[in-house]
């Protein structure tokens, strides 16, 4: 399995708060992806000058905040099947994926309770 990068994610319905205690850390928003899934979450990747990530995801539906990972991987599927080989859940529902024209992702649960964000990004040429 090929891991593309692998990084701090938080989810929270305070992001913007979040996102400003890491601007004043020295991140710099990167993008933003909005509506994910049709369900009103937005994500925001920041980075640092030393090339540190860290995405914080507005989530209105969380009551207290999470802190994940994100696995960006090659192969979706080949990651999705390692990791419920070894007990994870998507947390969604099994085998629901988030689909777009740039991303498959779905967040998984392990059985001691630590999460992550599986994503691969599809690239032009795939």
């Amino acid at each position: 399995m090929q891991i593309t990068a692998f990084n701090p994610m938080i989810l929270s319905k305070n992001a913007e708060e979040i996102i400003k205690l890491f601007e004043e850390l020295g991140f710099e928003r990167r993008h933003q992806i909005d509506n994910i899934d049709g369900m009103d979450i937005s994500n925001v990747r920041m980075t640092d000058p030393n090339g540190f990530h860290v995405d914080v995801a507005r989530v209105e539906s969380m009551e207290k905040d999470m802190t994940s990972m994100i696995m960006n991987v090659r192969d979706f599927d080949e990651a999705y099947e390692f990791l419920k080989s070894h007990g994870f859940k998507n947390v969604i529902g099994e085998d629901h994926i988030v689909e777009s024209e740039s991303a498959r992702s779905c967040q998984m649960i392990a059985p001691s309770g630590f999460s992550i964000q599986l994503t691969q990004h599809i690239r032009k040429e795939e």
